[in-house]
């Protein structure tokens, strides 16, 4: 079949790129929409991450962006061919595949999707100067980092993840205080019993944060009581959001079966989704590890089961 794609990807972080690298070494000559400005910028949250301490084979660290910059330049030198371009629209309803952006329109027999997830954000009046500043979605990603180390730490949430990242940022912070707008948790019960009989963390019940403070980095929040609305400040060194994540799926939207959070559904054990020769890796379909190594570990997954499916449908 004449100029068909064998394989499409959307989305360029660790994930779109694993899979960008992994099926033009198996000679399926990939095309990628690296994105422009929708769902984020190219390459995913790690452009807006400064170091990235966790990421195998870097023992000194290495800052985001040029982590990216290699996985990209990687790319590039097995001839996967970029558009950085937003893809507008997919058409899964028949084979070979449509997938379009303002600029072209490709027909594709394979497609992976590797859209990513935003972190929601609290839209504080000083967030964007100083996220990636003491300001963090990912408490395994970042509370580690020595700007964290042995100082009083904040975190926003009341359902298990905030849980779980409290009780993780206590084994470098002084103090970790979890506040939540309501006057008790959402989490399992078993995380609330570890969090409230934890000596380091405090839970402050029925407040939000009003605002960041802070010039070149966080020095504390500015809290706000729901009932009363009388505000203190609180000193810290990071503030910590663990209030979920929006997966990059309108595209998809009553296309693939997608889970009640939005997540892309995937058959166990692979990349598979609901339309067969469509693939989904990275946080897109992880809602539980998003991290850069699995996100870059599904991207491998990815690309074989689509090598794989289109060698059975060849046959």
């Amino acid at each position: 079949m004449p100029n068909v794609e064998h394989v499409t990807i959307i989305g360029s972080g660790p994930a779109g790129h694993t899979a960008a690298l992994y099926t033009s070494r198996a000679n399926l000559k990939p095309v990628m929409f690296e994105g422009f400005s929708a769902g984020g910028i190219p390459g995913g949250q790690l452009l807006t991450t400064t170091e990235v301490e966790n990421y195998p084979g870097f023992p000194e660290g290495i800052q985001g962006p040029a982590l990216m910059e290699a996985f990209r330049k990687q790319s590039v030198r097995f001839e996967t061919r970029i558009f950085t371009e937003d893809v507008v629209r997919v058409d899964l309803s028949r084979h070979p595949f449509t997938v379009a952006s303002a600029e072209r329109e490709l027909t594709t027999r394979s497609l992976i999707l590797a859209t990513g997830a935003a972190a929601k954000r609290l839209q504080l009046p000083s967030e964007p100067k100083l996220w990636n500043k003491g300001i963090s979605a990912c408490a395994v990603c970042d509370g580690a980092l020595p700007i964290f180390r042995n100082k009083p730490l904040v975190v926003v949430g009341g359902g298990d993840s905030a849980a779980e990242e409290s009780t993780f940022l206590t084994k470098f912070a002084s103090k970790v205080y979890l506040v939540h707008r309501r006057g008790e948790l959402r989490a399992s019960k078993i995380m609330q019993e570890r969090v409230l009989k934890h000596p380091k963390i405090e839970v402050i019940w029925n407040t939000v944060v009003a605002d960041v403070l802070g010039d070149e980095a966080v020095s504390g929040v500015r809290l706000k009581e729901v009932t009363t609305g009388r505000e203190r400040t609180v000193a810290c060194g990071g503030l910590f959001y663990a209030i979920g994540f929006t997966p990059n799926t309108d595209l998809v939207a009553g296309q693939l079966e997608l889970d009640r959070d939005g997540y892309i559904v995937t058959a166990p054990g692979s990349t598979r989704t609901s339309v067969p020769g469509v693939f989904a890796c990275g946080d897109v379909q992880d809602k539980k590890y998003r991290q850069a190594v699995t996100a870059a570990g599904s991207g491998c997954m990815a690309a074989i089961d689509c090598e794989r499916w289109l060698a059975a449908a060849a046959a």
